[in-house]
This record gives C-alpha cells, structure tokens and sequence, in this order.
C-alpha cells in the first residue's frame, strides 16, 4: 500500500436532503473509518437548489454532535461556511451525498447535491457528488461502501481544478450491479408540464414533476449506463463555454472582434 492510499483526508460532506437523511448518514460513518470528516448539511430538504447562496440573510449553524452541524441554509451555503467559518481544520476536499434520487443528464444543472460539490473546486482533491436512483434505496450500505472507495480514487486523479465528479449509482446488491463506466451526460427535452395543484382567490399553484424525456439516439450516456445496472461516473469540466474552434462563427454572427 502507498502512502497516499493512507492518507487520512480532511473532508467536508454535505448533501440537499438535509442533515438527518439516510444517505448522508451512510456516508459519514463509511468515509468516516479513514479520513477526518465534517457532516455540515441543511437543516430540511433543500433538493433542486443548485449552487444558490443565501445573499444578505441570517443563516444559522447548529452544532449537533462533534463534526455534525445543520444550516438553515442552501447547500452551497453548508459548503462554504463550513470551508470559510465553521470548520477549523483545512478541508481537502468535499464529498456531496448520497442524494436519495439520480441527478443524471441535464438534472446537473438545477441539483443542489451537484452545486454543493462546486464549492470545492479550488481544494487540493477533486470534488465529487453521490446520487443513487431510488428514493427509498435498499442497498445503502453496500451504496456508501462503494462511494468511499471511489472518493479515494477520485483523490488521486490529478489536481485539476476545473474538475468534477458525478457518480449515480442504481439501487442494487453486489451480486446485481455490474460494474462501473466512465459516461457522458445525457440530454433530455424540455421539462414535463408542471402539475396544477389548485386555486385561492388570485393565485394559482404549481408543483414540478419529472424532468424532461430521454432524447433518442444516445449512446454512452449516463443513464444508458444506470438502465443496463452499471455505476455511472461522469466527469464533468466548469468551463461552459463554447469551443474555441467555433468563435469566428459567433464573432462574424455579433460584428464583434
């Protein structure tokens, strides 16, 4: 064994689900066995927030128990307390998770699991978000065993930081999945139609469903990967820009240099 593989890492875990999920727990007590770690995570559901920080509001920090804090905050919020406030020991890296739901495709975008992971990017190890498919997964032990061993690998990637990991796992046994693919994101279409709940007075009321259907013809993709039980690992680049390559065409398009 090298020196690195026993590294006992500085880690701040957070998640959207909140500080008391079944996922997030998992996780502490399964990376917890080899590195310091520091749960710092909502204090209720806060699933679909992206990197949203709470600008100019009073955000509280409650310490639970040692290492264990709940935020009335966002995600992003929990991760970047705890980097600039709350934790006194230098964080290495931020592990988000296990999300009780996939954030497969486009759902990167608007997941608070993902956009709590980005506070990262600038730490010694690659950031990295965990999410499994079901809601009620029935195999979290075995989940958040196999989320630890790849936060490890994940460490030894080199020191990019314009890098994330999104990892999905589908809710199986040892015996069912069968094995693990590097993938790319998926597209989907637009949105499905929000639900209509009901009316008062003036105001009418909304709830968002499932996200957009699977566009066709795709391969390789991170959700080709869950549907045939393999864990999918997508590495994803912060750099949303356009290609380099492709710039005359947008510069003769504006009439700008």
């Amino acid at each position: 064994m090298c020196i690195r593989d026993r590294y006992r890492m500085n880690i701040l875990l957070t998640n959207d689900d909140g500080y008391d999920a079944s996922g997030i727990t998992e996780l502490y007590k399964s990376l917890s066995i080899d590195h310091n770690v520091y749960l710092i995570a909502p204090q209720e559901n806060c699933s679909g927030m992206s990197a949203a920080i709470s600008l100019r509001k009073e955000i509280e920090v409650k310490e639970l128990s040692k290492n264990i804090f709940s935020v009335s905050g966002t995600p992003a919020d929990c991760s970047y307390l705890g980097l600039l406030s709350v934790i006194p020991e230098k964080i290495e890296m931020i592990v988000s998770g296990i999300n009780l739901g996939a954030n497969l495709g486009e759902d990167i975008f608007y997941s608070g699991t993902v956009g709590a992971a980005i506070a990262g990017r600038r730490l010694d190890y690659v950031p990295v978000a965990f999410s499994v498919t079901a809601f009620n997964p029935k195999n979290l032990a075995f989940i958040s065993e196999q989320a630890s061993l790849i936060t490890k690998q994940v460490s030894k990637l080199p020191n990019n930081k314009d890098l994330l990991v999104n990892v999905n796992f589908p809710d199986l046994s040892s015996e069912q999945v069968m094995g693990t693919k590097i993938t790319k994101l998926a597209k989907r279409g637009v949105p499905d139609t929000p639900d209509f709940l009901r009316s008062l007075e003036s105001s009418k009321f909304y709830s968002f469903g499932p996200s957009g259907k699977i566009l066709p013809g795709q391969v390789q993709t991170d959700i080709q990967a869950i549907e045939e039980n393999y864990i999918s690992i997508t590495i994803l680049d912060y750099n949303l820009s356009a290609e380099i390559d492709d710039w005359h065409l947008y510069k003769e398009f504006f009439n700008c240099e």
